[in-house]
């Protein structure tokens, strides 16, 4: 790179945000792919919703589904309200697609596997009958298109992708791939005039196999490519198909980067010499374009850069895009040693006078928001939008004051969240999101995730306290301070045992009135490895283990993979007692009813209660998630069902033992109480936009009455990272 523009102050002004009143975006609708399927598809197979692209005036889009090797379309004329319009079946792999008019005009991958002979065409689509109108041969594998600023011509990035599992994807990978631009004719494609720019011979990487990724155009007509593996990029002008630049994309220095997959999210390590190999790109103006540097062969910078049109680097983000995916929990720790968030989609909008990039993080399941303020200047960060499970295709509609992104992961063999258009709009209104961030500590934010139970301060308002279970390791627990918004994590206990961090799966936590903390650890003694046993951990306020109490034998016996999920002390001294919640029925468990344990630590003595499940829905379970002592001998539990979105059960119950005697182990006779409903959470987690999170598993009530709940966002593993903190004021009951 020529005279790099090093900016400095990164990492402090990214990440301070603004404290300017400006219009923001909230996230309004969430459109599941599924619903657009006819009735003679298979709903429980895969979908996907990868790129996507609007009408003229916003109200219809269009999203490449190769999974269902369609399009798909979706009504956007409520963006409230998003509705399905059907799918176009394509006969290959839709990879990319443009609207004009009133056609869609779709690049499609027709030879499957088989990267020896690449094959595509393009499809135009006709949007008013929904129907196939005709194909032009492409000659290879199309990746992305785009459409020239004056609509006259298509520019089409022909990969011939290589195989990843030959030779571990070492390239070269004949036959190479190319930049193919075609005429647009009364509407049509031109296909007769289908001409072909030859990009080898210019990446010093392999010269002969450019893989061409992704590509943009700006006014002037000049169109940006990346060539991803190679770690080039190149300018072509599209009016007369000739190269006129070229550069290598470089590489970057990284600091404060967590680059080992250990457990722990620990942003103190480094990396030196990253190659960037940008994925998406877009003009920013017609000398400037931004890039998104997700790698895929040798590197992954980890961030996005910003260029001027002859190489110059003007920005690189650095670390930053992973620091602001710890600090809001998106942090997907497992892919520490590749990628970490990895930014793959990159979008470009003008807003009124404000020109925002939108920078797709992949396995954060978070797209950032930044504004830029022009050439020379350091972009500005606003914001972080939450979406479905892995954002690829970005979309602005500025006529509409909108943003769209689409999710391209579908984990229904899982049983979790399906593939995902997410729908954004601009207003006045603060932005709803986050709800929780961590604070910096020695110039690196606190990593944090998959928070499992909550606890109160017993004599301090506004002092939360919460665990994080096996998603990372060893266990902590985090102080958190309700009264900010976002609710902030001010700091983390690391819990040890004879003075050495040590892991359990952490699902309650409950604060002891002199001090210290009762843990509950949830068991799995079905695992065929390495069986566990529920453990009631006694903790020092400084997180150092005091005392394991095991199950009795003969209970213990009966437990099942569902275990400990919440905790709960009444009483202090000789009076103190620890409560337990079983989220599920153990095997001695009458159908419907789960164990409420109550262990007399003096006496050390266990007893036991049954609390009345709800009836799940067929294919469902209903369990309990979290055990809140509310004083007067009355208890809230979560009960919830392991279902998504607005039929699911996640509610807020609460019960009395009073009179109440928990039964000796292994008696016939146990005591059911009575539960009263205290709160419906389904309409809160569904007002939020999203596809209606599953695990909520904190709550807490602090002195002065306060009501607070939280999810579980399971380390980012199989999940969106979005994490929910609710604070409800007190709830008359």
């Amino acid at each position: 790179m020529r005279n790099p523009f090093v900016l400095a102050a990164l990492a402090s002004v990214l990440l301070g945000g603004t404290a300017l009143a400006e219009p923001m975006f909230n996230r309004i609708a969430t459109f599941s792919v599924p619903l657009n399927l006819p009735a003679d598809r298979d709903a429980s197979k895969k979908t996907v919703a990868e790129i996507i692209a609007a009408n003229e005036d916003g109200t219809l889009l269009a999203y490449t589904d190769g999974e269902q090797k369609a399009v798909g379309l979706i009504d956007l004329t409520d963006p409230a309200q998003p509705k399905p319009a059907g799918i176009v079946a394509l006969g290959g792999e839709s990879t990319s697609v443009v609207i004009l008019g009133s056609r869609a005009f779709v690049a499609v991958v027709t030879s499957g596997d088989n990267y020896k002979e690449p094959a595509g065409h393009l499809a135009t689509v006709d949007l008013k009958s929904k129907q196939v109108v005709a194909t032009c041969d492409l000659g290879g594998q199309p990746d992305s298109i785009t459409l020239s600023k004056d609509k006259t011509k298509l520019v089409i990035a022909i990969e011939n992708e290589r195989d990843e599992s030959l030779n571990k994807g070492a390239l070269p990978q004949l036959p190479a791939g190319n930049l193919t631009l075609i005429g647009i004719k009364d509407g049509g494609v031109d296909c007769a005039s289908r001409q072909v720019v030859d990009m080898t011979g210019i990446a010093a990487v392999e010269p002969t196999d450019p893989e061409p990724e992704f590509v943009d155009v700006n006014q002037d007509g000049l169109a940006v490519i990346t060539l991803q593996e190679n770690n080039h990029i190149a300018i072509v002008d599209t009016k007369s198909g000739r190269l006129v630049a070229h550069f290598p994309a470089g590489t970057v220095d990284l600091k404060g980067i967590d680059k080992t997959r250990d457990g722990q999210i620990r942003p103190v390590e480094e990396l030196k010499g990253v190659p960037r190999e940008p994925d998406s790109v877009r003009w920013l103006d017609n000398d400037r374009f931004v890039t998104a540097n997700e790698g895929d062969w040798k590197g992954g910078s980890r961030g996005f850069t910003i260029f001027r049109k002859d190489g110059t680097v003007e920005f690189d983000s650095g670390a930053t895009t992973d620091h602001l995916a710890i600090s809001l929990g998106h942090y997907p720790e497992r892919r520490s040693a590749a990628k970490g968030s990895e930014p793959e989609g990159i979008e470009v909008g003008t807003y009124g006078n404000d020109r925002l990039i939108f920078v797709g993080l992949e396995r954060a399941s978070l797209v950032l928001v930044y504004k830029d303020e022009g050439p020379g200047k350091l972009p500005r960060y606003l914001q972080a939008l939450p979406g479905g499970i892995a954002p690829e295709g970005l979309l602005a509609i500025p006529q509409r004051n909108l943003f769209v992104s689409a999710s391209e992961a579908d984990l229904v063999a899982k049983g979790g969240p399906r593939s995902a258009v997410t729908i954004y709009q601009r207003s006045e209104a603060p932005a709803a999101y986050p709800t929780l961030v961590s604070a910096e500590v020695e110039g690196a934010p606190i990593g944090w995730g998959a928070l499992s139970g909550l606890s109160a301060h017993p004599t301090l308002p506004g002092r939360l306290h919460a665990v994080t279970d096996s998603a990372y390791s060893p266990s902590r627990i985090l102080e958190i301070d309700p009264t900010q918004k976002p609710a902030k994590i001010t700091g983390a206990i690391t819990v040890t045992k004879a003075g050495k961090p040590v892991a359990y799966d952490l699902e309650g936590i409950a604060a002891r009135a002199g001090g210290g903390f009762w843990l509950a650890s949830e068991g799995n003694p079905e695992a065929k490895d390495k069986p566990t046993s529920n453990i009631l951990l006694r903790v020092s306020a400084a997180g150092e283990v005091e005392e394991e109490i095991m199950l009795p034998e003969e209970l213990a016996k009966q437990a099942t993979r569902f275990g400990f999920e919440g905790v709960a002390v009444t009483g202090s001294g000789a009076e103190e007692t620890i409560w337990l919640a079983v989220q599920r029925e153990w095997k001695d468990d009458p159908k419907g009813k789960a164990k409420i344990l109550a262990y007399k630590p003096v006496t050390k003595s266990w007893g036991v209660l049954h609390y009345p499940l709800t009836a799940p829905t067929a294919g469902a379970w209903m369990g309990l998630s979290e055990l809140t002592a509310l004083g007067d001998d009355r208890f809230a539990v979560i009960e919830r069902d392991n279902l998504f979105g607005a039929k699911a059960v996640k509610t807020l119950a609460t019960f009395s033992v009073k009179g109440l005697t928990p039964a000796p182990i292994g008696s016939t006779t146990i005591p059911t109480v009575e539960k009263k409903l205290l709160r419906d959470l389904t309409p809160d987690l569904m007002a939020k936009g999203g596809y209606g999170l599953d695990k909520v598993e904190g709550m807490a009530v602090d002195r002065d009455g306060g009501v607070f709940v939280v999810t579980d966002n399971d380390g980012v593993d199989d999940s969106s990272g979005e994490t929910q903190f609710f604070a409800f004021g007190k709830i008359a009951n």
